[in-house]
């Protein structure tokens, strides 16, 4: 199954994290603690291929770490931030 990388902004404790994906503008997630945005990804990459699907537009196909690491306009965030790779939820999305 594909999986996309994740860039996990945790602003401190008094702060919600964010989480968003490089290769899906828009496609955000959130949560009280990085957990608790980790655990919420999978639904949020789920909720934006079903918008594509209903869109008529398809995926695009994840990037590997290294691949975003030699895109400059991730690279950087990449160096600032948590990273994690979030396993697309394929069953959830309606064929």
């Amino acid at each position: 199954m594909p999986h996309y990388i994740a860039i996990i902004e945790d602003a401190g404790p008094d702060e919600a994290v964010g989480l968003w994906f490089p290769d899906l503008p828009g496609c955000i997630s959130g949560g009280d603690d990085v957990d608790e945005a980790l655990e919420n990804a999978p639904e949020a990459l789920a909720f934006y291929a079903q918008e594509l699907i209903a869109d008529g537009r398809q995926l695009p196909p994840p990037r590997t770490l290294a691949e975003l690491e030699a895109d400059p306009e991730v690279a950087d965030e990449l160096g600032k931030h948590m990273v994690a790779q979030i396993e697309f939820p394929t069953s959830t999305v309606a064929e």
